[in-house]
């Protein structure tokens, strides 16, 4: 069992940034892929950005335009998310998710374990 405690949601006005945490236990951390995902109100959840369990590869949603960068601390068994440039339509609940294969993935029916998520809204 894998769980997950995410941090560093908030308020924040447009053009931001903020960094997102997700804490992971137990130690098996570096075994897993780590992503993040969000869902706004009325919307179903989509990918944001994954990171496979070697750091080598990571992927991120079309819409972000390079403005968010994925990255992971398997010492503190930590996967970041950082948000530059934040917008009104980043408002949303984020989740971090791991994926057991270690093979990072678009697909939330990959992930294996969720965490119970943390509230970015942006003012305009």
């Amino acid at each position: 069992q894998v769980q997950l405690v995410e941090s560093g949601g908030g308020l924040v006005q447009a053009g931001d940034s903020l960094r997102l945490s997700c804490t992971a236990s137990p130690r098996t951390f570096r075994s897993y892929a780590m992503g993040w995902f969000r869902q706004a109100p009325g919307k179903e959840r989509e990918f944001v950005a994954a990171l496979g369990k070697s750091d080598t590869n990571a992927y991120y949603a079309d819409f972000l335009k390079g403005r968010f960068t994925i990255s992971r601390d398997n010492a503190k068994n930590t996967v970041y998310l950082a948000m530059n440039s934040l917008n009104v339509e980043d408002t949303a609940v984020y989740y971090c998710a791991a994926e057991g294969s270690g093979i990072a993935s678009m697909l939330t029916r990959r992930y294996d374990y969720w965490g119970q998520g943390t509230q970015v809204t942006v003012s305009s």
